[in-house]
């Protein structure tokens, strides 16, 4: 299976693996799933990094390169992506939520997420 992580499963999985259910850090650990991360959760970590906000403390060019070497898969953004987010439904604002989405649907991947309003999408979410 592959799997594109959200942001915040992202950010726990690489410095805070207890807030991860334990079935969770199973999918993460199981080796037939590929995992992915997107170029827009590194961009949204330096952007929200760069306001102050707590929730994310993180190196991000030290996180790239650790998930880099423990073999996760860097998911660039392109304009098909982009394209694709015109699709969704209203149902969430966040834009790099969606754009998330958006990647996970164009490249046939489920999106991790913990975020109850991404999951209201259903289609390519595996809600945790």
């Amino acid at each position: 299976m592959k799997l594109l992580l959200d942001t915040h499963i992202l950010l726990w999985t690489a410095g805070q693996p207890e807030k991860l259910a334990e079935s969770t850090r199973t999918l993460l650990m199981t080796p037939e799933n590929r995992l992915f991360f997107s170029a827009a959760s590194i961009w949204e970590i330096v952007i929200k990094l760069g306001i102050g906000r707590e929730d994310f403390k993180v190196d991000p060019y030290r996180l790239r390169k650790m998930l880099v070497v423990h073999g996760y898969t860097e998911l660039p953004v392109t304009a098909e992506h982009a394209l694709k987010v015109d699709t969704l439904p209203p149902l969430h604002k966040d834009p790099f939520d969606r754009l998330l989405l958006a990647q996970a649907r164009t490249e046939g991947m489920l999106l991790l997420t913990g975020d109850a309003s991404v999951a209201q999408y259903q289609e390519s979410v595996l809600a945790v």
